[in-house]
């Protein structure tokens, strides 16, 4: 390969890699609802997709190959730190009103907190199909589990997570019920 081609090719994907940052970031963040830890995995994601760039074989499926990166750096840093459970929910909203900026933060702690209770493997579905719009083969290549299964967690955790959502608001169970009957 010429070294020209190489290095404009580096730089292009260096690029995109930084483009994805944001989506990595709220990605890790749905996982961990820690920001100090969503951007330390950021980080170290970015940097271990850089270092090993050489390894990506089809520069389409970079948005994939580098949720797959930070899935092997959240199951890192998990498995290195998994009697350490620091939460912090600090959640950046709009600034109208002090009452509006108070509700507008309940709901986004009681969904965030419904999220971080599903079991990892739906949480970790979920947040790639519902938050960073994935397709179904895309989830199950960076997860690395069959594609069945990335539906069924899926259904699970939409299921778990409506779940959790109503006991916030149990007025509201009886129209989530006619709804399930007539899907």
């Amino acid at each position: 390969m010429n070294p020209l081609n190489f290095f404009s090719r580096h730089h292009h994907i260096k690029e995109r890699l930084e483009a994805l940052r944001p989506q990595l970031y709220r990605l890790a963040y749905s996982w961990t609802s820690n920001p100090t830890l969503a951007d330390d995995l950021t980080q170290e994601a970015l940097a271990k997709a850089l270092k090993n760039v050489a390894q990506l074989k089809d520069p389409e499926a970079l948005k994939s190959w580098s949720f797959g990166i930070l899935r092997n750096c959240w199951r890192d840093h998990y498995r290195s730190n998994r009697d350490m459970d620091d939460v912090d929910n600090q959640v950046l909203a709009d600034e109208q009103t002090p009452e509006h900026h108070h509700e507008q933060q309940n709901i986004v702690d009681k969904v965030r907190g419904a999220v971080s209770q599903l079991p990892e493997g739906q949480r970790h579905v979920l947040t790639l199909i519902d938050l960073e719009g994935c397709s179904y083969a895309e989830v199950a290549e960076i997860l690395e589990i069959p594609i069945g299964t990335v539906m069924s967690r899926l259904c699970r955790a939409r299921r778990g997570l409506a779940d959790k959502l109503l006991e916030f608001h149990p007025e509201s169970h009886d129209n989530v019920t006619s709804i399930r009957r007539v899907v």
